[in-house]
């Protein structure tokens, strides 16, 4: 047997840089900021709205079959059915210990910088004219119960859950049909390959959507900028500021401690990642970057089964980002409007923010609505106060996706290394960009 080996592009040569997409991405998000900047009516127009809009909507549109065929795969292809639950429950207590680990910094830094002392709150403009849109989310925080949350898992048909793209009830039919084909045997083989070979499509898919990644980019961030405007910020640049270093101390720390354990360095995986990262950035959902995640994370080595079942989960599980956004943000709108938590109180802030943040999407926006379910919990004095950070969730919502995303993706690194199915010489080959493995084709043929 010969294995021939066709590089596509010499090993010494790279792309042209205009042709690398995190640098298309990226000039398109230096570009929408100059334009919402300079030119706000044009950046706010419909159609430069439509663009990161509709650049979401297709990335959203191959999540539920990807998240299907990848879950279905994965466990149907495994002899032993007790290895689902074990990687389940082995990714659920990842997921609340490291998600208190987030939850305490926010408190650690809201309590060390107090940011929101001196803000005069209470006579802020911003009160007023957030105030209708505040109501709202606190009315959608109001209606989410533990018990609603749990059954909103059970889709009403799975048409309907593949249709709305809702990721738990995708995840949970997909999850009894990959049991199923277990069960079958020998008798599921051709389903099996069907399966494999759909996911495989859908990939292609995606592949085709992401060229128009630099245009929905462009899009999302010139709106945004147009919008709001850097004199949205005023004296709130703080908060964000503050938020931001949070973040990257969390990353930088936590999960590079956790990278570092399982013998990796934490800016080694961030530089594998960086389409994803940037794609996020522009487009401030995390969703918009889980297809092309999954597929990465298999690259790196590893398992299926545990991508399959980790990454999806962490989407509504593992939201590092958002649990430190609720709780600097609770203190920083305590702090402004003059409310003293005590000790105990911020501990109440700990756990019902743990509670609230389950099911909170990628998406833009759930962050805030999660907010306003913890500051209902802890303080009802303290919903008002919302409309102190509305002007500017949208500015921290980038940050938010960026470090969930990131998170889910050590995550599922480490869960394959607890598994025992991490493949150590990809990993290392591809954090260290050894071979390109875009650049290789193989081909395998009897001699």
């Amino acid at each position: 047997m010969a294995v021939t080996i066709a590089v596509g592009a010499p090993a010494g040569a790279a792309k042209p840089w205009y042709k690398i997409l995190y640098v298309q991405v990226l000039i398109a998000i230096l570009l929408g900021v100059v334009v919402g900047w300079l030119f706000p009516a044009l950046a706010t127009n419909d159609w430069i709205k439509a663009l990161g809009d509709g650049f979401i909507k297709l990335i959203k549109m191959v999540i539920a079959p990807i998240i299907f065929c990848t879950v279905v795969s994965g466990i149907s292809h495994i002899q032993d059915a007790s290895k689902v639950g074990r990687v389940g429950i082995k990714a659920l207590v990842y997921f609340e210990i490291v998600s208190t680990f987030a939850l305490a910094l926010g408190l650690v830094m809201g309590n060390l910088i107090q940011i929101g002392h001196g803000l005069a709150a209470k006579t802020d403009p911003a009160l007023a004219a957030n105030a209708s849109a505040v109501a709202n989310y606190a009315k959608q925080a109001e209606a989410q119960k533990s018990v609603d949350f749990v059954l909103n898992i059970i889709p009403d048909s799975v048409v309907g859950a593949l249709a709305r793209g809702d990721i738990l009830q995708v995840l949970l039919f997909a999850i009894l049909f990959g049991f199923a084909l277990m069960a079958m045997g020998e008798r599921a083989n051709r389903l099996r390959d069907l399966v494999d070979d759909t996911a495989h499509a859908v990939f292609g898919v995606i592949g085709i959507v992401m060229k128009a990644a630099p245009l929905g980019a462009f899009g999302a961030m010139a709106y945004t900028i147009g919008k709001f405007g850097p004199a949205a910020l005023g004296n709130l640049i703080g908060l964000i500021a503050l938020f931001y270093a949070t973040a990257a101390l969390f990353v930088v720390v936590v999960l590079g401690l956790i990278a570092r354990f399982v013998g990796f360095s934490i800016f080694k995986f961030i530089a594998y990642i960086k389409d994803e990262l940037l794609l996020v950035l522009g487009t401030s959902s995390s969703e918009s970057a889980l297809p092309q995640l999954m597929e990465k994370l298999q690259r790196l080595g590893c398992s299926k089964p545990v991508v399959g079942l980790v990454v999806p989960t962490g989407y509504s599980f593992n939201l590092d980002g958002t649990n430190i956004y609720m709780t600097l943000a609770t203190l920083f709108i305590a702090q402004a409007l003059g409310v003293d938590l005590s000790f105990g109180q911020q501990l109440t802030i700990l756990i019902v923010a743990m509670l609230t943040s389950k099911g909170a999407s990628g998406v833009t926006g759930a962050g805030f609505i999660t907010l306003a379910a913890t500051l209902s919990v802890v303080n009802p004095a303290l919903v008002p106060g919302m409309a102190i950070v509305f002007s500017i969730d949208k500015f921290m919502s980038e940050v938010r996706a960026l470090t969930n995303i990131t998170g889910n993706g050590i995550a599922t690194v480490f869960v394959s290394w607890w598994e025992g199915e991490l493949d150590h010489d990809k990993l290392h080959a591809n954090l260290n960009k050894q071979i390109d493995p875009s650049d290789l084709e193989i081909a395998v043929t009897t001699g």
